[in-house]
């Protein structure tokens, strides 16, 4: 048992729950802790997917009880059947342009410093948004029509974009269409099972000769570290915009960002891609 891998697992899987449903992006974060651990090969790749499903799954447990009333009421509850529809169709928008354009993505701007030059990007945005006059139309995520959760599966479009980050693109996305704070965040998080497992599935079957059976210690550490930490972050979350605005994520993106590029052209630290 390679005990240097485990505490990397641990880190990893950590990372990825903290950040997946904060507005400051986990693949941005995975591609920078990969890169300083040493740990964006092919394994890492695969390890990647793990996490992020064991966050997925801390959602799911997290408002079990709204998804069983969704599935249960699909065959006679109309409320049901939009919800569910209102979640597919914000979903197709990311899905489409990911199958389209995933591989030039990944092969462009899967680097320290695009991630860091879209975080610091992000960050604007979100100050801008904040400053905004919020004029709420959608109060709950029941109150969503179809064209809401459409224009909130296109701001999801810049997700795509390593280091934008899924959550802040449909939370801030949200906002812009005239959602309250808690209706963008929490159709953010139920935006982010279909989207997430769909992208694990995809992941998985690309992937499938790299998952080998002597890892599965380092699986189950990441996934454990992934699953408790993103079920706490996304109470807190919930716990905090009740009282709080996004400001601090945006300046905590745009501090990490110019810290990245810093380093990165003043030679502290060697990012392998940048």
């Amino acid at each position: 048992m390679d005990i240097a891998l485990l505490i990397k697992a641990a880190i990893l899987g950590v990372v990825e729950g903290l950040t997946e449903f904060l507005p400051i992006s986990s693949t941005g974060h995975l591609i920078l802790a990969g890169d300083l651990l040493d740990f964006n090969d092919e394994k890492g790749k695969v390890f990647e997917i793990v996490i992020q499903f064991a966050a997925i799954l801390a959602v799911c447990w997290e408002f079990r009880a709204k998804i069983l009333a969704v599935v249960s009421g699909l065959p006679r509850e109309q409320a049901a059947q939009r919800f569910a529809v209102n979640v597919f169709v914000a979903f197709l928008p990311a899905a489409m342009l990911g199958l389209l354009f995933a591989k030039a993505i990944k092969a462009h701007l899967f680097a320290p410093v695009p991630v860091a030059l879209a975080f610091i990007i992000g960050g604007l945005v979100i100050l801008w948004a904040e400053k905004r006059e919020h004029r709420i139309t959608v109060e709950t995520v029941d109150d969503m029509g179809w064209q809401d959760a459409l224009k909130v599966g296109c701001a999801q479009t810049l997700a795509l974009i390593p280091g934008m980050s899924r959550s802040g693109s449909t939370i801030i996305g949200g906002l812009f269409f005239g959602l309250s704070r808690k209706a963008a965040t929490e159709f953010s998080f139920f935006l982010a099972i279909p989207t997430l497992f769909g992208a694990t599935v995809y992941e998985v079957v690309k992937y499938r000769e790299l998952f080998h059976a002597q890892d599965w210690s380092m699986f189950a550490v990441g996934g454990i570290t992934s699953f408790v930490s993103a079920f706490l972050c996304v109470r807190w979350l919930l716990r905090y915009i009740s009282r709080h605005d996004f400001t601090v994520f945006a300046w905590y993106r745009i501090v990490f960002g110019l810290l990245v590029l810093g380093t990165a052209y003043s030679g502290m630290v060697n990012w392998s891609a940048s």
